[in-house]
């Protein structure tokens, strides 16, 4: 019994009285009164401040270390955020360069087909709108594309091709639905051609180019007769139109040579067509042709032949 009353007496003597207790909270609510009266200038600055270079850097470390881990969460929400902006931004590029490469390509073809609408009124021929869709390899060692247009179009074999800048070729063989066409670069290939200036005609044969290097080879029918570098040259015309009308544009006269042992003047044809970047074309059929596409007429006041 007088172990357990040492204890409790023990107890009691360690827990602050009532009167402690009272005496801080009455010196907790003096301080907050004077601090909140004193307005700029408060007694409690100098406590306040020591108070703070003994804590501040305490609290600054702290903040350190535990900053990185509490940035850990919004760093993946930021992360992944970005990541969506970045997937919807590339996507909507993507979108915009398609757009902006189909509008290009829109314009070049309405501009190919305003070439041929032309191409029709000056020569009074009616044509067969095709797009190349397909070119012959270089293994075959012939230069030939194959057209979208065939016997339902009206398409026959031997027939001309042009666009809007010149003389493409002519009609090889043809199916249902397409056609093979031998453009006028082909080794195979023999045209007839008219120098504008002179009326002078010759024999057009390719060298099997494409591009820039393309280039046809004239040989005068008139060993006396001359080319001028710069003269045009268009189609002299096969009997009753095929395989190549007369009057379509062909080319310009690069360079002129002749040889001792030949006995014609022979000149270098730059065409006016590039065979490389072939896309909209133009058939020349009668003007009375079924087709199964819409068929380019001229005028019934256009000049040359229908």
């Amino acid at each position: 019994m007088r172990g357990r009353s040492d204890a409790r007496r023990t107890s009691e003597e360690n827990r602050p009285s009532r009167l402690v207790l009272v005496l801080l909270l009455v010196a907790c609510f003096t301080v907050i009164t004077l601090d909140a009266r004193a307005g700029v200038h408060s007694p409690v600055d100098p406590v306040r401040s020591a108070a703070g270079d003994v804590f501040g850097p305490v609290e600054t470390g702290t903040a350190a270390v535990v900053r990185p881990f509490a940035a850990v969460p919004e760093h993946f929400r930021t992360t992944a955020a970005m990541r969506r902006d970045i997937v919807d931004l590339q996507a909507k590029n993507s979108q915009l360069r398609s757009e902006l490469a189909g509008s290009a390509l829109d314009r070049n073809r309405a501009a190919e087909l305003d070439g041929l609408l032309a191409s029709s009124r000056s020569t009074g021929y009616a044509l067969v709108p095709a797009r190349v869709v397909a070119m012959g390899p270089a293994q075959s060692f012939s230069r030939t594309v194959t057209i979208d247009a065939g016997r339902g179009a009206g398409v026959r074999p031997d027939q001309t091709v042009l666009n809007n800048d010149g003389l493409v070729g002519r009609v090889l063989r043809v199916d249902r639905s397409t056609a093979t066409v031998l453009l006028i670069v082909d080794q195979e290939s023999v045209v007839g051609g008219r120098l504008s200036s002179s009326m002078e005609v010759g024999f057009l044969r390719g060298r099997g180019q494409v591009g820039g290097d393309a280039r046809l080879d004239l040989e005068l029918v008139d060993p006396s007769a001359t080319a001028t570098a710069g003269d045009a040259l268009v189609t002299w015309g096969s009997r009753h139109g095929a395989p190549y009308v007369a009057g379509i544009p062909v080319g310009r006269v690069a360079s002129v040579y002749a040889s001792p042992r030949q006995q014609s003047t022979h000149a270098v044809i730059e065409p006016y067509v590039d065979f490389s970047t072939l896309d909209l074309v133009g058939v020349v059929v009668n003007r009375h042709t079924r087709s199964d596409r819409t068929v380019i007429k001229a005028d019934a006041s256009a000049g040359g032949p229908r």
